[in-house]
């Protein structure tokens, strides 16, 4: 029952009721691993919890919640230490079949990953999404720069065994992935592939995918049209279509509102006049 508790959670309309609800939850989660450390439930959903945690919570406090740089700082080391506690748990979880993948995750991650099973999608989704999550945090650790081979193998192996997990979330993680500078494997083509399987998949409903590609391709390529077309289009999304995902819903369209009231910040060239019209 406890591992079901974020399920509950998503459907709430009430951020700072969850906000103020999780660490409860997530600390009585560890208390109970202390008494059964193998429960592959109990290891998934405190990935999961931590993770949502402190993107949610935390790291978006950083992002767009504060002007305070010391503040800002402070907020991201800590959201980097609940991702790598997220990813201990993540890794522990596939220990529990899988003996010795965390090693074999450094050397060889697509062969480490070959014999994990469909039924183990959710545990390599959040296992990456934590692991990737703090490698945006920590570029200047080398340590974690050096994972990223683990975590795209994950995150890929996740795809390939269901490729409709989540409503097409990790099509909308890929988008992610390949968004990164063509010398690390990226390529935005294959970003813009997985935006518009992400959309198919989720017919529309999730405005994750639109935020996710605004962020990643359309500022880097200082496309601002298409940069707020694609927010829009997120703000467009009715929470209460989908009940089953109406936090994520809710917290998805602050961020896009914070990312339009920063788009001067993010691209480099003033907006033209013909721009500001449309």
């Amino acid at each position: 029952a406890t591992a079901r508790t974020s399920d509950v959670s998503t459907t709430d309309d009430d951020p700072e009721l969850v906000r103020e609800a999780i660490p409860f939850g997530l600390k009585t989660m560890e208390s109970l691993l202390r008494e059964s450390p193998k429960h592959s439930g109990l290891l998934l959903a405190a990935c999961q919890g931590f993770t949502q945690y402190a993107y949610a919570f935390v790291q978006m406090d950083a992002d767009y919640g504060t002007a305070d740089f010391e503040r800002q700082e402070a907020l991201r080391q800590r959201a980097l230490k609940l991702y790598l506690r997220a990813r201990g748990y993540g890794l522990r979880g596939l220990e529990v079949k899988h003996s010795g993948i965390t090693q074999r995750l450094a050397t060889d991650p697509n062969q480490a990953l070959a014999t994990v099973t469909a039924k183990e999608t959710a545990l390599l989704y959040w296992t990456a999404a934590a692991w990737g999550s703090a490698m945006s945090l920590g570029k200047d650790r080398p340590d974690l720069v050096a994972d990223f081979p683990a975590v795209k193998a994950l995150m890929q192996r996740a795809l390939a065994l269901d490729e409709n997990f989540e409503g097409g979330a990790i099509h909308e993680a890929m988008i992610v992935l390949e968004a990164l500078p063509a010398e690390m494997g990226g390529s935005v083509e294959r970003a813009r592939a997985h935006f518009e399987r992400a959309v198919a998949i989720s017919k529309g409903e999730k405005p994750g995918p639109y935020v996710t590609l605004a962020e990643s391709v359309s500022v880097m390529k200082q496309d601002r049209r298409e940069f707020r077309d694609l927010l829009n289009r997120a703000l467009a999304i009715d929470p209460e279509k989908n009940q089953s995902v109406r936090l994520v819903t809710v917290l998805t369209q602050r961020k896009a509102r914070a990312l339009l009231a920063r788009e001067d910040e993010l691209f480099i060239e003033p907006e033209s006049p013909a721009e500001e019209v449309k």
